[in-house]
């Protein structure tokens, strides 16, 4: 077996060459204070500056330093990805490369995954430097996210954070879903989720690499996520539902639209062709819509079971 470290910290960077020696700098003044042993993951997400350079400079001089270089710029979900399959610590940290992230914020989080029994603890940067174009956004991605996934975090979007191992082990970060690491956490049985509040500091070098696009992927990648969590498992209950729904409102239309022309006809009263009627080709279109659904939710459920993840759970503890 294994003997895992203290501390791992994974950081995920593009185009931080000047930031980074100060940041390692920092890490391993905290943690070889605290006496912990540990490693930093660097994981450089396609940079065009000097990054890896300086990546493989640090490793020289510190022997906990990994380095993993992409070939081009996948994202900050593939990074922590990687980083998190990387891992050997019995706590695993991330955070952001650009010294906004304070790493005296190590100790603390630790203290609360190890001590007081958190799966994990996100950071809240109650006090931003950011400008007011990008803070009031995020106050309101973050509400909705709240009011979606029912977890009561200030910052779901926050890069520092701590993980119990097994958290990281058991979850798939992809597209762009590290911004609901705490709800696909929730999803996979983890639902000891803490936040502390934790120092932002202004940036020191370069610029901001996220544009205001973050936020139509950010409420495009809540709306997959919230949709994963209730029916990735049974796509049949979301499509087979709403088509079975769809297909009778418009079947019982389409009689009633028939119906009432047979009735008006055996009176002799005034009547119009049914193929007149708008509402009888929207009864028509409910109808097809509502096969179509049931056919998506019959395929979803066919895709499901042959999917290797069908009967992946979370097993706390066991006895035998």
């Amino acid at each position: 077996m294994e003997k895992l470290l203290d501390i791992s910290v994974v950081v995920p960077l593009y185009n931080e060459e000047e930031s980074l020696p100060e940041l390692v700098e920092w890490i391993d003044r905290v943690v070889r204070g605290e006496g912990l042993s540990y490693e930093v993951i660097l994981v450089d997400d396609g940079s065009n500056d000097n990054s890896w350079q300086v990546v493989e400079s640090l490793r020289g001089r510190y022997p906990s330093v990994k380095g993993i270089k992409f070939a081009r710029n996948y994202g900050k979900s593939a990074a922590l990805y990687c980083g998190f399959a990387e891992a050997a610590g019995e706590v695993v940290i991330t955070m952001d490369a650009d010294l906004q992230d304070s790493p005296d914020e190590i100790p603390a989080l630790r203290h609360m995954i190890l001590d007081e029994g958190y799966d994990l603890v996100s950071g809240w940067k109650k006090k931003r430097y950011d400008p007011v174009g990008k803070r009031w956004p995020s106050k309101f991605f973050n509400w909705t996210a709240r009011t979606v996934s029912g977890i009561k975090l200030h910052d779901f979007n926050c890069g520092l954070k701590a993980y119990r191992r097994k958290v990281v082990k058991s979850i798939e970060v992809y597209g762009e879903m590290h911004r609901y690491i705490p709800i696909l956490a929730k999803q996979a049985g983890f639902k000891r989720i803490g936040e502390k509040v934790v120092e932002h500091r202004a940036r020191k070098y370069g610029f901001s690499k996220f544009g205001m696009e973050r936020m139509v992927k950010g409420y495009l990648d809540l709306i997959t996520v919230s949709f994963m969590s209730r029916f990735g498992r049974s796509p049949m209950y979301f499509f087979g539902g709403l088509g079975t729904l769809m297909f009778l409102i418009g079947g019982c239309t389409t009689v009633w639209v028939i119906g009432a022309k047979l009735y008006k006809q055996a009176h002799e009263l005034p009547l119009r062709a049914v193929t007149d009627q708008p509402l009888f080709y929207l009864s028509l279109l409910a109808v097809v819509l509502g096969v179509q659904l049931f056919l998506a939710g019959f395929l979803g459920e066919l895709i499901n079971r042959a999917s290797s993840e069908r009967n992946k759970y979370l097993i706390e503890k066991t006895l035998k």
